[in-house]
C-alpha cells in the first residue's frame, strides 16, 4: 500500500471517530498536521503521533527510522504556519525546531512513553527532529 493511501485511511478513520484511530494506533495520541508544501505550495495533511508540552503539540520526524527526514518536516521549516486537527478541534499553530535542551527532554520522554521511537532512532544515523507546534491566536 502506498504511503498516501495508508495516510488517507488513517485520516478518514480519525475524522469519522472524533480523533480516535484503532489498530496499531489504538490508545495513541494522533493529530492531523496541515502544512504547506515547500516547493508545490499545496496544503498537505499527515497523521502524526504527538505529545503535549504545556499548550504546545510536539511531533517527531522519525519517518519510521528512514535515513532522511520526512517531507512534512521540510515543509514546516520552509512554511512554519500550519494547523492541526486534534479530536474534533482545529488549532492554528506555528512550528519551530526544539532547541537542544527541549529536544533532549521531549525526545527522552517520547522514547520512554512510546518505545517504538527508540527503535526508529536505532535504525538511522540522523538525529530525529523534534518539532514544537505552538498555538497562535
Amino acid at each position: 500500500m502506498a504511503p498516501r493511501d495508508w495516510n488517507e485511511g488513517i485520516i478518514q478513520e480519525f475524522r469519522a471517530n472524533q480523533g480516535k484511530v484503532g489498530g496499531m494506533f489504538e490508545g495513541r495520541t494522533l493529530l492531523l498536521l496541515h502544512h504547506t508544501g515547500a516547493k508545490s505550495g499545496k496544503v498537505r495533511v499527515n497523521p502524526l503521533a504527538y505529545r503535549k508540552d504545556g499548550e504546545a503539540f510536539v511531533v517527531f520526524g522519525s519517518k519510521g527510522g528512514a535515513p532522511t527526514n520526512p517531507d512534512w518536516y521540510h515543509n514546516l521549516m520552509a512554511n512554519p504556519s500550519a494547523s492541526v486537527e486534534v479530536g474534533t478541534e482545529t488549532v492554528k499553530v506555528r512550528a519551530r525546531r526544539a532547541d537542544p535542551n527541549e529536544r533532549e527532554r521531549l525526545w527522552t520522554a517520547q522514547k520512554r512513553d512510546a518505545p517504538g521511537f527508540a527503535d526508529y532512532e536505532g535504525m538511522t544515523t540522523r538525529q530525529i527532529p523534534v518539532v514544537i507546534l505552538e498555538p497562535v491566536t
